[in-house]
């Protein structure tokens, strides 16, 4: 079963080279209502990229999270946690 999905997003920072993937943890078992969401607070940071960076794509669902987890995490349903730029290891352990 799944209630949330730990999204990236590659946005556009001014004073860098290339997007940086931006992590978000969201609250809607729906994987594209997800992604828009993601999409939405990433706009807030900076320019959501409009294409494939190194083979990257500007969206990506990276997992599914279980209830168990997100009750783990404190992540309650309908919410959108930023996890900032560092990859979320926290969040992908079983």
């Amino acid at each position: 079963m799944v209630d949330g999905w730990l999204i990236g997003v590659l946005v556009e920072v001014a004073g860098e080279p290339a997007p940086l993937r931006h992590y978000f943890a969201v609250g809607h078992a729906e994987q594209a209502k997800s992604e828009w969401t993601a999409v939405d607070c990433a706009g807030r940071t900076g320019r959501v990229a409009s294409s494939p960076v190194a083979g990257q794509e500007p969206v990506q669902a990276i997992r599914a999270l279980t209830p168990a987890k997100m009750k783990a995490l404190g992540l309650a349903p309908g919410e959108v946690r930023e996890l900032g730029w560092r990859h979320p290891r926290r969040w992908l352990t079983g």
